[in-house]
């Protein structure tokens, strides 16, 4: 057995001064989502177990370890934003993240203006360069590999609608890097941004 690798067993700890985890499986893009229960009450919350996972139709989801309050709006209606968060939104985002009870607007306490969705009634935050509109289609529990239920949810959603600023937009084709994400790295506050030089293509052998 190599000596020049650290090897755990997560379930026995990692023996490490923080779990490598998060660090590992990063950076991250970062679920900045925007929801509201049956009774008006508008959550926005950021997550950083979030990704793209389907083509056609686009569909993405997020992980939300314990059925929080923004599980708990897409549970009742149905409907939550995905707000893409920049380099000028990223203390506004961690603003967000503050643990709150659910009649306080996460908006307000970030001084963040809401926007009006075309197709959904969740609002978006006005100030992202991109928002997609979501509609649910699973919220599912995760379980270990014996079976056992964590209290972890898994929300997936169908992409309705999408709102892009227009200075992203390179005749025709979206910036990635002009866009300035902010993504979710390990430790307690870690984050990295993402520069056009470090741009490498690659296209798929045929």
């Amino acid at each position: 057995m190599s000596t020049s690798r650290h090897f755990y067993t997560p379930s026995e700890g990692h023996n490490l001064p923080h779990d490598p985890f998060n660090a590992i499986i990063a950076p991250r893009p970062i679920g900045w989502i925007s929801s509201m229960g049956e009774a008006g009450d508008v959550n926005l919350a950021p997550y950083s177990f979030f990704n793209a996972f389907n083509y056609v139709p686009p569909i993405v989801g997020f992980s939300s370890v314990g059925y929080k309050d923004t599980v708990r709006n897409i549970s009742e209606t149905g409907e939550f934003c995905w707000n893409l968060v920049d380099e000028s939104l990223a203390t506004q985002m961690n603003e967000s993240c503050r643990p709150l009870d659910a009649d306080v607007d996460e908006f307000e306490v970030a001084g963040l203006e809401k926007g009006q969705s075309r197709h959904i009634s969740v609002p978006h935050v006005a100030a992202s360069q991109v928002i997609m509109e979501c509609k649910k289609t699973q919220i599912v529990q995760l379980n270990t590999a014996s079976g056992d239920d964590v209290d972890t949810w898994m929300v997936f959603g169908e992409v309705v609608g999408v709102h892009i600023d227009k200075a992203l937009l390179k005749d025709g084709v979206y910036q990635t890097a002009a866009g300035k994400p902010m993504l979710r790295a390990g430790g307690p506050g870690d984050y990295f941004t993402i520069r056009p030089e470090n741009k490498v293509v690659m296209p798929r052998p045929k």
